[in-house]
């Protein structure tokens, strides 16, 4: 009979796995990284990693972030999975399939989807997952700075982190028709690791990651406590003159004129279970793990 290698399940008071968490991303991910993001305390109950332990280290893990999803205006608790693999050392022994098996038994009948990539397309519908296209949305827009430019916030800083987790739990989502409420934790792993674009302050209650690439406006995500003009507020969220915007997120609540421009081609999205909905849409970039 073939026995299965045991599964440890680690959270945020599992302080002996996290180094071995963490190395193991970094053979495994090779730009990724949770060393930082650790270090911040924002690993917490809400993200779970299930792994398989050998001689001290993390050799296959997957791991479940609890979201709080946005499902055509409801709001869904649902997970998201991250983080799945195993060293190449010990690839061919079902370690990756053993602790998938573990993160869904958790997850139970819930909802749940993950970003893969291309590599590893033929993996996740022997789970139950099913591919669902992603759509890029833009807009073209002329404006020119003008007016005091929106400050830059440190997401190093506890005290932004902890202001961002109250816009996130408490403002809009910036999307009803498919995205999240309450991914802080999530959009500051990209900014400890270097990957997100500036956060900036629109005013207290409003703060915008979004940078200006050659003449387009990128918005990757938006945390406000209430709706409020974007466009009104656009030149103070650029350094030159721009054509453009893209949104990193279905913007039907911030830019209703934003058109369908192609389909996400460098991460592939995957479903499991009831009631996801259809059409065109784009789960939050910064709400990805």
């Amino acid at each position: 009979m073939e026995i299965r290698p045991r599964v440890t399940e680690a959270g945020p008071r599992d302080v002996a796995l996290h180094a071995p968490f963490c190395d193991y991303v970094s053979h495994v991910f090779t730009r990724a990284d949770f060393r930082r993001w650790t270090t911040w305390g924002e690993w917490n109950d809400d993200y779970r990693a299930f792994v398989v332990v050998e001689d001290g280290r993390v050799v296959a893990n997957a791991s479940v972030t609890r979201m709080r999803l946005l499902l055509e205006g409801r709001e869904v608790s649902g997970f998201q999975l991250g983080a799945v693999g195993c060293l190449p050392s010990v690839r061919g022994r079902g370690l990756a399939r053993t602790v998938m098996d573990a993160a869904l038994a958790y997850c139970g009948d819930a909802p749940v989807l993950l970003f893969a990539n291309p590599s590893v397309r033929a993996f996740y519908p022997r789970f139950g997952f099913r591919p669902r296209g992603q759509t890029l949305f833009a807009a073209s827009h002329v404006a020119e700075p003008s007016g005091p430019a929106a400050p830059l916030l440190d997401v190093s800083l506890a005290e932004v982190r902890a202001g961002l987790a109250r816009l996130a739990d408490e403002g809009v989502p910036v999307t009803e028709r498919f995205g999240a409420r309450g991914h802080a934790r999530i959009a500051s792993w990209y900014a400890a690791n270097g990957f997100s674009r500036p956060l900036r302050q629109l005013r207290d209650d409003a703060w915008v990651f979004a940078e200006v690439e050659g003449d387009t406006l990128y918005v990757d995500d938006l945390f406000a406590r209430e709706p409020f003009d974007l466009r009104a507020e656009l030149p103070r969220l650029i350094d030159r003159p721009i054509a453009s915007i893209q949104f990193g997120f279905t913007p039907e609540r911030w830019w209703p004129g934003a058109e369908p421009v192609g389909e996400e081609a460098d991460a592939d999205l995957f479903v499991r279970g009831a009631g996801w909905p259809e059409g065109a849409d784009r789960f939050p970039v910064m709400a990805r793990t």
